[in-house]
């Protein structure tokens, strides 16, 4: 082999190594901030895709469609409307809590549409809840969760008060009005 030859291979070689050092620095930056934005979702994905780029292609895809929606803040009043909306709802929640919980997941929802987010299916609007508020939506899924069982008979007033404070954790966030009370997040494991 010539020495123009062997210095060629060399160069090749070295282009190789660094183009391969480039993409996995890339992939790890890309996996760190995936997993700081996403939190718990991050891992939830992974364990319902199976593996981390699968996982982290999905996340990506979230990000893209929700930088695509025309997201609003609520004007004052709207937000004052939206909050006497949800006293009323609470004050229910005595007397009658599970019409009060499904009121609860429709005012969510309401405001939902009202910031611009889509909210035809319930996993898609948790998929895109999960790009700005990716803590409160695991909060909003066992929320939903427990009102699915609800309606099966299979669970008691306690779950229900549980779920009117997670949605509620989801509903201060999307008024814009955080509560500075400690906000109960949920580590119950879904039924799938």
């Amino acid at each position: 082999m010539s020495h123009t030859a062997l210095i060629v291979l060399i160069v090749v070689i070295a282009a190789v190594v660094l183009i391969a050092a480039a993409v996995i620095v890339s992939r790890r930056k890309r996996s760190e901030h995936l997993r700081e934005k996403f939190g718990p979702e991050y891992d939830r994905t992974l364990q319902a895709r199976g593996d981390a780029r699968h996982a982290e292609d999905e996340l990506l895809a979230r990000e893209k469609r929700v930088k695509k929606l025309s997201l609003r803040t609520l004007s004052p009043t709207d937000r004052e409307r939206y909050a006497d909306e949800w006293a009323q709802v609470q004050r229910r929640f005595v007397d009658d809590p599970q019409t009060a919980v499904t009121e609860a997941d429709r005012l969510v929802t309401r405001v939902m549409d009202a910031r611009g987010y889509p909210t035809g299916d319930f996993e898609q609007r948790a998929a895109d809840i999960s790009v700005d508020y990716p803590v409160f939506v695991q909060n909003y899924r066992a929320a939903r969760e427990i009102t699915a069982r609800h309606a099966q008979g299979r669970s008691s007033t306690e779950d229900l008060r549980r779920a009117m404070v997670y949605f509620r954790s989801l509903f201060d966030e999307l008024l814009g009005t955080p509560k500075p009370h400690k906000v109960e997040v949920t580590h119950e494991r879904l039924a799938s």
